[in-house]
Protein backbone atom coordinates (compact mmCIF):
# COMPACT_ATOMS: atom_id res chain seq x y z
CA UNK A 1 0.00 0.00 0.00
CA UNK A 2 1.49 3.26 -0.93
CA UNK A 3 1.88 5.78 1.64
CA UNK A 4 0.95 9.51 1.60
CA UNK A 5 2.51 12.18 2.74
CA UNK A 6 0.77 14.53 4.78
CA UNK A 7 1.54 18.15 5.59
CA UNK A 8 2.22 18.63 9.55
CA UNK A 9 -0.48 21.50 8.45
CA UNK A 10 -2.95 18.34 7.64
CA UNK A 11 -2.47 16.66 10.16
CA UNK A 12 -3.16 19.41 12.58
CA UNK A 13 -6.28 19.61 11.07
CA UNK A 14 -7.43 16.29 10.91
CA UNK A 15 -6.63 15.74 14.72
CA UNK A 16 -8.36 18.99 15.50
CA UNK A 17 -11.29 17.58 13.37
CA UNK A 18 -11.24 13.94 14.71
CA UNK A 19 -11.25 16.00 18.85
CA UNK A 20 -14.78 17.15 17.78
CA UNK A 21 -15.82 14.12 15.69
CA UNK A 22 -14.93 12.18 18.84
CA UNK A 23 -16.90 14.68 21.39
CA UNK A 24 -20.00 13.85 19.17
CA UNK A 25 -19.93 10.38 20.62
CA UNK A 26 -18.05 9.29 17.22
CA UNK A 27 -15.77 5.82 17.98
CA UNK A 28 -11.80 6.82 16.71
CA UNK A 29 -11.96 3.82 14.49
CA UNK A 30 -15.27 5.42 12.63
CA UNK A 31 -12.94 8.63 12.23
CA UNK A 32 -9.69 7.07 10.91
CA UNK A 33 -11.86 4.86 8.38
CA UNK A 34 -13.33 8.51 7.17
CA UNK A 35 -9.54 10.28 6.97
CA UNK A 36 -8.22 7.18 5.57
CA UNK A 37 -5.66 6.43 8.08
CA UNK A 38 -5.29 3.29 10.54
CA UNK A 39 -5.43 3.95 14.73
CA UNK A 40 -2.01 3.37 14.93
CA UNK A 41 -1.23 6.15 12.40
CA UNK A 42 -3.99 8.12 14.55
CA UNK A 43 -2.14 7.75 17.89
CA UNK A 44 1.32 8.12 16.86
CA UNK A 45 0.15 11.78 15.16
CA UNK A 46 -1.83 12.56 18.35
CA UNK A 47 1.51 11.94 20.30
CA UNK A 48 3.85 13.73 17.96
CA UNK A 49 1.29 16.84 16.84
CA UNK A 50 -1.47 16.53 19.97
CA UNK A 51 -1.73 20.16 21.49
CA UNK A 52 0.63 21.70 18.85
CA UNK A 53 -0.26 24.77 16.75
CA UNK A 54 0.78 24.63 13.27
CA UNK A 55 3.28 27.36 13.62
CA UNK A 56 4.63 25.48 16.32
CA UNK A 57 4.35 22.59 14.12
CA UNK A 58 6.71 23.64 11.06
CA UNK A 59 9.70 25.45 13.92
CA UNK A 60 9.67 21.73 15.27
CA UNK A 61 10.56 20.50 11.65
CA UNK A 62 13.05 23.03 11.01
CA UNK A 63 14.37 22.40 14.14
CA UNK A 64 15.12 18.39 13.07
CA UNK A 65 16.18 19.26 9.97
CA UNK A 66 19.11 21.35 11.83
CA UNK A 67 19.33 19.08 14.30
CA UNK A 68 20.11 16.05 11.72
CA UNK A 69 22.70 18.68 9.61
CA UNK A 70 24.55 19.42 12.57
CA UNK A 71 24.97 15.90 13.97
CA UNK A 72 25.98 14.76 10.05
CA UNK A 73 28.61 17.98 10.67
CA UNK A 74 29.81 16.52 14.09
CA UNK A 75 29.96 12.79 12.66
CA UNK A 76 32.53 13.95 9.65
CA UNK A 77 34.45 15.96 11.60
CA UNK A 78 34.98 13.43 14.37
CA UNK A 79 36.11 10.72 11.39
CA UNK A 80 38.32 13.03 10.33
CA UNK A 81 39.93 13.64 13.51
CA UNK A 82 40.28 10.18 13.98
CA UNK A 83 41.85 9.91 10.83
CA UNK A 84 44.20 12.79 11.37
CA UNK A 85 45.29 10.90 14.46
CA UNK A 86 45.86 8.12 13.25
CA UNK A 87 48.10 9.75 10.68
CA UNK A 88 50.42 11.14 13.22
CA UNK A 89 50.82 8.31 15.37
CA UNK A 90 51.77 6.41 11.88
CA UNK A 91 49.75 3.77 12.47
CA UNK A 92 48.44 3.63 8.86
Amino acid sequence: MARKGYKAEQIIGMLREAEVLNSQSQSIGEICRGFGISENTYYRWRREYGGLKVSQAKRMKELEKENKRLRKAVSDLTLDKLILTEAIEGNF
